[in-house]
């Protein structure tokens, strides 16, 4: 049994096969996945687990290198754009932070490895993580 870090078996295994510039997605409950994309859902209830709770998990275990968030987040969660932008900015890495369209960033969950499904209910809580080099 593992001692600590991410204890969910699905997201330890996705994190593990990535290779640099691979990706995945956090996302609320009410992100669409493709029904080529695996999901891991973590959905309890409306609410829980929380969209941040899970990426600060996430990010603790990957080393990331660039972020694709929804234009629309600044306008319609900036409370969740700033908690994001501080997690980012306390990186050990320079990490690019890249805003597309909603319509877009749900069309790249298409080549994501998996995307995580949290309980999550403001709008445009939706993050595409890309992996960097380890070395």
């Amino acid at each position: 049994m593992k001692r600590n870090g991410i204890i969910n078996a699905d997201i330890s295994r996705v994190l593990s096969y990535m290779g640099h510039t691979d990706t995945l997605a956090v996302g609320d409950c009410g992100l669409p996945i493709p029904d080529e994309t695996e999901r891991i859902d973590l959905a309890l209830k409306l609410g829980v687990p929380s969209f941040m709770d899970v990426l600060r998990e996430v990010a603790k275990e990957m080393k990331i290198e660039k972020v694709v968030l929804a234009e629309e987040i600044k306008e319609k969660n900036p409370q969740i754009l700033k908690e994001i932008l501080a997690l980012v900015d306390g990186m050990d890495a320079v990490c690019e932070i890249e805003y597309v369209s909603h319509t877009e960033l749900k069309a790249q969950t298409k080549t994501c490895k998996a995307v995580v499904r949290t309980g999550e209910t403001t709008p445009y809580a939706n993050i595409i993580l890309q992996s960097a080099c380890l070395f």
